[in-house]
């Protein structure tokens, strides 16, 4: 199988997120693309992040009327911070026979040479990099240079230019706002039904 990877915070997954694994599986001929929410992300480990519970719960929900997604909990079941050529080694094994696609942003390929062990991750898997709105397009040069061969294992994608953040999702229900044009109706339910990112709120 062509078997694509979508890790991320999803705190809380958006359309976004679906429309870059959408694309991603049409562009590349994907069988299936997997979500994987982090536990404990290394990046983020100064900001507040929902319960894991949530994330998860509400990836599933996200992907649950798709029948080319899944969602795999590998990372939040893992102790301790959650690092990517950790998740691709064990994911590996876990699909010796698949070709991996870990799909990421433009911003996080530019800055795959400072996270732990990129010579593993690109071992693991051929990169997927999808823009984002303010993000510059990769230098493969460049980042060739920083760590050979991520060059010839990187594929750009042109579009869809995502212009939807977790972050501006979480305000908006801060303040009230309404979302159900950002994230699928199941996932506002549940935001909903858990007053999830109101002020005070687990």
């Amino acid at each position: 199988m062509r078997r694509g990877l979508l890790g991320g915070t999803f705190d809380p997954p958006h359309v976004g997120h679906l429309q870059i694994a959408e694309e991603a599986r049409r562009k590349l001929n994907l069988d299936e693309v997997v979500f994987i929410p982090a536990g404990l992300p290394w990046v983020k480990a100064s900001m507040r992040v929902s319960p894991a519970r949530h994330r998860l719960e509400m990836t599933k929900l996200a992907v649950a009327r798709m029948p080319y997604f899944s969602v795999n909990d590998i990372e939040i079941n893992r102790p301790g911070p959650s690092y990517t050529w950790q998740t691709l080694g064990e994911l590996k094994k876990q699909y010796p026979a698949d070709e991996l696609y870990f799909i990421l942003g433009w911003d996080n390929l530019t800055a795959l040479p400072s996270w732990q062990h990129p010579d593993r991750i690109i071992k693991a898997a051929c990169l997927v990099a999808a823009p984002r709105v303010g993000s510059p397009r990769p230098d493969l040069h460049a980042l060739d240079a920083a760590v050979p061969g991520l060059a010839a294992r990187s594929i750009i994608l042109t579009e869809p230019e995502i212009d939807v953040s977790a972050t501006a999702i979480r305000e908006r229900v801060r303040l009230s706002q309404p979302i159900n044009h950002l994230v699928p109706e199941p996932v506002a339910e549940y935001i909903q039904r858990h007053s999830l990112y109101k002020q005070g709120k687990p």
